[in-house]
Order: C-alpha cells, then sequence, then structure tokens
C-alpha cells in the first residue's frame, strides 16, 4: 500500500497587519491584496506561510466515482474495517482531492474506529483548504477547533479567526457563527473581545434552533454573564434551549436527556428542579447512559432515597463508571443514611484507585490516614495521598501537610509540611492556604510571620474558608503575633460566626466574657457560649465551667462550674479534668474536700497535686505534712511538675521531711525539665547561691532567665536582686533596675520595695531619697508591711538622706505592728526605749521588743537578753543561759512575762544596756 506523507505547517504568531471583519466572501476571494485591509478585532492576517489557506484558486470537487469511492469507505469504517476504510480514501488523496485530505482528516479527529490523532488530522484538514471545494468551510471549521483548544497543534486564536471567517464566508451556517462568537465573546489570545458581536451571531444562530447559541446566551444573561443581566430574557433562552433538548430526547437522544437533567440540577439553568432532574436522568440511565445512572444514583443518594441511589451506583460501578465507584466508595465509608460497609467502601475505591482516579486515593488516604470509618494504616494512607499529591491534588497536599503538623501521631514536621502546604497553596487550594497561613502564626518550625499569615488567612477566608476567619480574629485579640486590635477581632469573630464557625462562637463569647474584646458584655458572652455548648463544643463548656469557678462574668457558682466542666470531660475535652481538679480544690477550700479526695483517689494527678497543696498549706484541711508528702509523691511518680516542685521545697527547707538539699534539688530538677517556671526559679536561685548545693552561678542564672521568660515573677525579682548588688554574678545595675522597675510599675509591691530599698541605700545606684519614698509608698499602699516598716523606720530616723518626719513614720511603724510585722516591733521598741527620735516610752518600748521577740526577731531577743544579764550584774556570762531565761519568760503567761520585763527594766544598768544594744542595732 502506498502511503501519502504530509508536511504539517508550523503554527506561530501573526505580523501586525489587520483584516476587515465586513469584507465577507470577497476579502477571501480576492487575494492576498486584500489581506492588508485593517481588522479591528485581530493583530493581523495569517502568516505568510499559511496564504495558500487563503488565496482561492480553481476549485475542484469530486465526481460521481470518486463519491462512490467515499461510500465504499465509510461501509468500511461501519463494518470495523479502518485499515481497508483508510486504503480507500489514500486512493483519492494521491489524486489531490480535497474531499480525501477532509475525509481523512475527520477520521483521526473524530477517532472513527482508530485511536485519535489530532496532530495528523490538523495536517489533513490543512492539505484540504489548499484548493477550494466544497468542503472548504467544513474544514476550516474543524481546523479553527483545533486551533482554538490547542489539539494536535499549538493554540493560535489568530489564525482560528481567519479560519472561521472563512467558515462562514462558505455559508457553513450556524456551527461556525457560533465557534466565532465564543471567541468574539471574551476574545483571545490576539484576538479582542467584541461581546455585541458576539450576541449578534449567537442570536443569528439561535434563530435557527443552533442549542449552543440557545445555551450560550441564557447563560450569557444570568448575573455575572459577559452581557447585561436580563433574567427574563436569560430564562426565555434558556426554555428555548430545553424544547429543542425535549425534541431530541423525545426521539432517544440520551445526551439530551442528560443535558437536560442539567439545566434542571441546583445550578442549571432553569433551577433547582429535583423531580424533573430526577425523571430526565432515570430515562438517560434507562437508556443505558452509564455517566446518567451515576449521577442520578448520586441525585438519590444525597436526596430522599439513598437506597435506591445506592443500587444504581452499584450498577453503574459494575458497568466501569469511574465516578460511581468514587461516591460509592466514598457513601459507604460515611454512612450518610446507609449502613457503613468498610469493605465494600474499600473495594470500590481501590477499584477506582486501579482506572488512576485521583479522588478515590485522597478518599481512601484519608481514611487510611485517620482511621475514619476503616483501621488506620498512616503508612498506606500517606502513600496514597502522595500519589495523589504527584498528579497536583490540592486536597492530598493538605492532608498531608495537616498530618506532618499533627503531634499526635509521632510525625511532626513542620518543615515537611510546610512544603506540602506551598504547594497546595499555589494549586490554589482553600485548606492549604488556611493551613500555611496558621503555620505563619503559630511560626512552627520557622519564626512567626504575622504579615505572610494575614495575607494568607485573608485570601483562604475569601475563599470561603471560615476557621481562617476565626484564626484571624483570635490573633487580633490575643495580640502576640499580629497587633491587639480589639475591634476588627471582634468583626472577624463575628462573620466567622455568621458563617456558623461553632469555635468562633466559643472565641468571640469567651471574648465578651473576659473583656479582651472592646468592650465587656458578659451577658452577651454567656449567651454565645451556652449556644457553642448546646452545639456540642467542649472548649465552650470549658469556659464556662472556669468562670464560674472563678466568678469571672458571671456570678461565682461551684455548683454551676462542676455541671459544665463535667459535661466538657464527657465529651472528651483534654483540659477538663484539669479543670475539675481546680474545682474540687476551691470546693475543698470552701469545706468540700472530699470532691478533692475523690479525684485524687480515683487517679488523677493534678487532683492527687491539689489535695497535696492543701495538706501542705492546711487550705480546707488541717494541715498535714505527712499526707502531703505521700499526694505530692504519688502526683509526682505521674509526672506532674508542680507536684514535684513542692516535693523539693519541702526537702529544701526540711519541712515534714529530713532536710535533704540534694534530693530537693532533684524533685526541681525534675520540675524544671518539664517547663515548671516556679522550679526553674527556685533551683536557679539556690545554684546562684549555693544553698544547700553546690553553687553553679552560670547554671542558676540561665534557670533564672529561664523562668523569668515564662512570667515568672519570683525569677525575675531574684535576677533583679543578683544582678543589682552583684552577688554571685557579675553586677549589671542597669538591668537589675529595669528589671525592678519593669515589675513594680506592672504593680509587683516587692519589686517597689526592693527598688526603694536600693533607692534608700545606694545600693547599685546613687541614693535617691524621693526615689526610695516614693516606691516605699507604692509597696506600702500595696499592703507591704516591710516597705511600711522600711518607710516608716527611714522617716523617723532620717536615713538614705531621707527628711525626716517622725510623727508620719511612727504612724506608719505602728500601723505595720499592729498588724504582726517583728521588724516594726522591734524598730518601736527601740526608739521608744532610747527617746532620741521619739519620745521615750520605757514600757510601751518593751511591749513590742517583747511582740517582736515573741516572734523570733533576733535583735529584739538578743536586747532583752542583754538587758538581763547587765540587771543581774552577769555582764559576760554565757548569752546562751540569758536566751534559755529570756525563752522561759516568754513561753509563760504573757501578762507575767510583760510584768517581768517591766520589772527588770526598772534597773537603770538594764536600761543602759538595752539601750546600747537598740543603737547599736
Amino acid at each position: 500500500m502506498t502511503k501519502t506523507i504530509l508536511t504539517l505547517p508550523r503554527t506561530g504568531q501573526s505580523p501586525g497587519l489587520r483584516l476587515a471583519a465586513s469584507a465577507g466572501l470577497l476579502v477571501w476571494l480576492s487575494g492576498c491584496a486584500a489581506l492588508q485591509q485593517p481588522d479591528p478585532h485581530v493583530s493581523g492576517p495569517p502568516s505568510a506561510k499559511y496564504e495558500d489557506w487563503f488565496d482561492g484558486g480553481q476549485p475542484r470537487n469530486l465526481k460521481w466515482m470518486h463519491k462512490n469511492t467515499l461510500e465504499k469507505a465509510d461501509q468500511l469504517l461501519e463494518a470495523g474495517k479502518p485499515y481497508e476504510a483508510i486504503a480507500q480514501i489514500e486512493s483519492l488523496m494521491q489524486q489531490g482531492l480535497p474531499q480525501a485530505y477532509y475525509e481523512m482528516g475527520k477520521i483521526f479527529d473524530q477517532g472513527k474506529s482508530v485511536e485519535p490523532d489530532p496532530a495528523r488530522a490538523a495536517m489533513l484538514y490543512s492539505e484540504s483548504i489548499k484548493t477550494p471545494s466544497y468542503i472548504l468551510g467544513h474544514a476550516s471549521l474543524n481546523l479553527a477547533t483545533l486551533y482554538r483548544e490547542g489539539r494536535g497543534v499549538e493554540r493560535n486564536d489568530v489564525l482560528a479567526y481567519h479560519l472561521l471567517q472563512q467558515a462562514m464566508d462558505e455559508e457553513v451556517g450556524a456551527r461556525a457563527e457560533v465557534a466565532l462568537a465564543e471567541l468574539l465573546a471574551e476574545g483571545g489570545q490576539g484576538v479582542s473581545a467584541d461581546p455585541a458581536l458576539a450576541a449578534s451571531l449567537y442570536r443569528k444562530a439561535a434563530e435557527a434552533g443552533n442549542e449552543a447559541a440557545l445555551q450560550a446566551l441564557a447563560e450569557a444573561h444570568r448575573p455575572g454573564g459577559w452581557l447585561k443581566a436580563d433574567p427574563s430574557r436569560a430564562q426565555e433562552y434558556a426554555q428555548r434551549y430545553a424544547e429543542v433538548l425535549e425534541r431530541r430526547a423525545g426521539n432517544g437522544d440520551v445526551d439530551a436527556m442528560a443535558k437536560l437533567a442539567g439545566l434542571f440540577s441546583p445550578d442549571g439553568l432553569l433551577g433547582d428542579q429535583p423531580q424533573r432532574r430526577m425523571h430526565w436522568l432515570t430515562k438517560a440511565a434507562n437508556a443505558g447512559d452509564s455517566d446518567a445512572l451515576s449521577k442520578a444514583g448520586r441525585a438519590l443518594l444525597e436526596g430522599d432515597n439513598p437506597r435506591q441511589g445506592l443500587t444504581m451506583l452499584e450498577q453503574a460501578a459494575q458497568n466501569g463508571d469511574v465516578g460511581a465507584m468514587e461516591t460509592l466508595g466514598k457513601a459507604l465509608l460515611e454512612g450518610n443514611g446507609i449502613p457503613r460497609r468498610p469493605d465494600q467502601a474499600q473495594h470500590w475505591l481501590s477499584a477506582a484507585i486501579a482506572q488512576d482516579s485521583v479522588d478515590a486515593k485522597v478518599t481512601l488516604g484519608r481514611a487510611l490516614l485517620t482511621g475514619e470509618g476503616i483501621p488506620a494504616y498512616p503508612q498506606r494512607g500517606v502513600e496514597l495521598l502522595e500519589e495523589a499529591a504527584a498528579q497536583d491534588d490540592g486536597l492530598a497536599l493538605a492532608l498531608l501537610g495537616s498530618y506532618y503538623l499533627d503531634d499526635e501521631n509521632k510525625a511532626s514536621q513542620p518543615l515537611v509540611a510546610l512544603d506540602y502546604l506551598k504547594r497546595g497553596h499555589q494549586l490554589g487550594h482553600p485548606y492549604a492556604t488556611q493551613q500555611l497561613g496558621e503555620l505563619y502564626l503559630e511560626g512552627r518550625g520557622m519564626p512567626a510571620d504575622g504579615q505572610k499569615a494575614a495575607m494568607l488567612l485573608n485570601e483562604a477566608a475569601d475563599q470561603g474558608q471560615t476557621a481562617a476567619l476565626r484564626m484571624l480574629g483570635e490573633a487580633y485579640m490575643e495580640g502576640e503575633v499580629l497587633p491587639y486590635h480589639p475591634s476588627k477581632a471582634e468583626e472577624l469573630l463575628t462573620r466567622a460566626v455568621e458563617s456558623g464557625d461553632v469555635s468562633a462562637m466559643t472565641a468571640l463569647g469567651q471574648g465578651y466574657l473576659e473583656g479582651t474584646l472592646k468592650e465587656r458584655r458578659p451577658s452577651r458572652g454567656l449567651a454565645l457560649l451556652e449556644q457553642a455548648a448546646r452545639k456540642g463544643d467542649a472548649y465552650a463548656m470549658v469556659v464556662l465551667g472556669r468562670a464560674y469557678r472563678k466568678g469571672d462574668g458571671v456570678p461565682r457558682d461551684l455548683q454551676q462550674a462542676q455541671q459544665w466542666l463535667t459535661r466538657a470531660r464527657d465529651a472528651g475535652h483534654s483540659s477538663a479534668e484539669d479543670a475539675l481538679a481546680q474545682l474540687r480544690y476551691d470546693q475543698g477550700e470552701a469545706g468540700d474536700i472530699e470532691a478533692l479526695v475523690k479525684a485524687a483517689e480515683d487517679g488523677h494527678p493534678g487532683s492527687m497535686a491539689s489535695l497535696g497543696e492543701a495538706f501542705l498549706n492546711g487550705r480546707g484541711v488541717q494541715q498535714n505534712l505527712r499526707q502531703a508528702r505521700i499526694w505530692l509523691q504519688r502526683a509526682a511518680s505521674e509526672g506532674h511538675p508542680g507536684a514535684a516542685a513542692d516535693l523539693g521545697r519541702m526537702y529544701l527547707e526540711g519541712q515534714g521531711v529530713q532536710r535533704d538539699p540534694a534530693k530537693g534539688a532533684r524533685y526541681l530538677q525534675s520540675a524544671a525539665a518539664s517547663g515548671h517556671a516556679g522550679a526553674r526559679a527556685d533551683l536557679g536561685e539556690i545554684l546562684l547561691t549555693g544553698r544547700g548545693l553546690p553553687a553553679d552561678p552560670e547554671r542558676g542564672m540561665r534557670l533564672l532567665e529561664q523562668a523569668a521568660a515564662n512570667g515568672h515573677d519570683g525569677a525575675r525579682l531574684a535576677l533583679a536582686e543578683a544582678l543589682l548588688k552583684g552577688e554571685h554574678v557579675a553586677q549589671d545595675t542597669q538591668r537589675g533596675l529595669e528589671l525592678l522597675r519593669g515589675a513594680a510599675e506592672a504593680g509587683d509591691d516587692y519589686a517597689a520595695q526592693l527598688l526603694g530599698e536600693a533607692y534608700l541605700e545606694g545600693n547599685g545606684v546613687t541614693a535617691d531619697p524621693q526615689q526610695a519614698k516614693t516606691w516605699l509608698g507604692r509597696a506600702s499602699e500595696a499592703g507591704n508591711l516591710s516597705a511600711q516598716t522600711l518607710l516608716g523606720t527611714a522617716l523617723v530616723r532620717g536615713d538614705g538622706g531621707m527628711t525626716p518626719d517622725p510623727a508620719r513614720g511612727r504612724r506608719l511603724l505602728e500601723q505595720a505592728a499592729e498588724q504582726g510585722h517583728a521588724g516594726a516591733q522591734a524598730t518601736l521598741g527601740r526608739e521608744l526605749l532610747r527617746g532620741e527620735n521619739l519620745e521615750q516610752d520605757r514600757r510601751q518600748g518593751a511591749d513590742y521588743l517583747l511582740a517582736a521577740a515573741r516572734q523570733g526577731h533576733e535583735t529584739a531577743r538578743l536586747a532583752l537578753a542583754k538587758a538581763y544579764l547587765t540587771a543581774n550584774g552577769l555582764e559576760n556570762a554565757n548569752r546562751e543561759q540569758a536566751m534559755l531565761w529570756l525563752n522561759e519568760v516568754m513561753d509563760g503567761d504573757s501578762e507575767m512575762a510583760a510584768q517581768t520585763l517591766h520589772d527588770l527594766l526598772s534597773d537603770e544598768a538594764a536600761i543602759d544596756a538595752l539601750q546600747q544594744v537598740s543603737a547599736e542595732s
């Protein structure tokens, strides 16, 4: 058999000459000269290498014998003998007949009994139009379609435009008008849009009853279409389109039935009409349309007859419909309205995967990853999702990103997740974009970047991800990565709530209740939280429980707190048990210690620790250090860091146990390793000072820095003192003052006391009596008795350059002394005995010294013991004997003790000795 070899012309962009659209047939028959006339629709005429497609010439048509050959070729094609048919047509091609090239082109274009070969079809069509014939218009139209779609040739809209004009000039009819209208409706590469001309072409074709034109005009006049919105005209064209389809469907055309079903779908041109849609889907399915069978099954599955839908889907799947396999597998996996059948679900999804279904890979991969509906098999789930991701499936990439961010499955690899999510975002998948924004917000595996996070989350929100709105709202409410912006937070969270996000409802309710939004609205917050709780949000239950426990925004009600927290625990919220333990602790303090004991006996570590603390501090129960140690040890053995920290302090101080600094340090180290800021602070101080353990100032400072960074006030103050005084570490006065000032300005009275003391004594700074007075005054007003005593003493004595004010100083000291401050009592006692800064009053001075000595105040005890020795002529006697006497006096009856001391102070020598000791103090 002789084989004709043809050369396919290469396509490219046309030069910048323009054609006149209105020239019609004359343009193409008048040759190249006419091509010089400009056409406003295109960037130029066809390239010179395509001139012979348009330059006319002597027509050549088939003779009767040639037509017989083509008819014979058609018969051979219908008989399934493509090679014999091709041989017949090739015999005509060798004679240079355009119609032969055209018929051969159709065979490879449409895949008539052969594999489709659009490149070969384009080559054949191009040969067919080089010589004019009665098929010139049809061949031009088919070739234009290939160039428009870029099938087998490089897409070239300009060349397609000229070919379509040629088809119209050949009066091909509505098909050419529709194809050109489609190009002009929105324009193309090098082709300007002309909606008015497109509409005119469509209307002309529509008058001839062309389906594509009727459909295009109905869509064009809908809201968002490329013509002015006109619902009535859209409806008119859609109805005419339906009538044409119904005529075809009445003649048994299955494609028309399927299209009619689409017209009545939720987004169809004639609106959602489920019964009419099902009517045509069922007719198409009964006529043997597998796709219609699948769609009908899906519609029934999602509608009011899921069992019939399942039957139809099974039939379509058995017929090899991959979409039906996907839908069937997913339905049997999820069980919405039908019994779950995990084995069958896997069977059909696997069958679809064997046909390279990406959706089936994602559905089954997701289920195997999470164990939803079938036993979890993460390794296989990841494999399937990675296969889908390799095929650029955005959801697969988003799910892989989520998997590698999940700490629970021990697969957390933020950088791997970042790569998957970036790819998913580039493909435009909103869930990937949302997760990527969340990743930048949290700073997992990278520094947090609020600007990128906000951009990505806003993009995801615009794509319908309501969780992205919530994340943005929460971030603006927290004011950490994004700036604190309560009004923006409220707006975003409200939008998320309106979109049905229950978690956003909880966040908004919490913000209103706790006052982290622009204004505190407890009643509104309570209503939102209760609504979210009714919808099953366990965290809303936790927030409500905590609010009632603390009385935050609502009246304190431990019974209500218990109800909400119990519901949260039953709903499976991880923090509910700890919150219940705190509640039981509160109940214990309120007298219901049984609640706390019960929780501890049930084995909850937090409750064990709380019960241990209750026994340790005597809160709600009588102090019992043995029971404290038992419960704290049980909690610590379960890994509770707070219990380990408490035990560490007990062993360091010998509180209820034999003092064992090494053992105490081990407990503190265990708690510190778990991130307990208090343990880090305590261990840091020990290592800094070497109290009970070998000193390690460098490590001690490091631990104090860590604890301070976690917000531990004690660590911050210990750091400040060490840096200010230069004890055990290099002195850094400026930083020490900065730490103290920051804490003092934040309302820490002890920090204010230390700051005032530093300025009073000139410790690390230049003495400044005014600053000392200011900071000690602030601490005193906050109820700090030590600061009040320091300020009172300085005002009485004029210490640190402070202007003396004995009357005010005495008032401050008396107030502190009346509240039991031993230092204030000792100072008043000494000053009243000396009579230098305050009017002398021996009896009252002795009373104050006795009160201070009873509390163990060392200098007060020493002064009284010295007076006793002197009064008895025993100035050089053993001081321990004097202390024993003093202990016996103070351990006895208080009135007798006071009288004994008054009698002692009637001795002038004793008074002199007492005044001498007071002066030395």
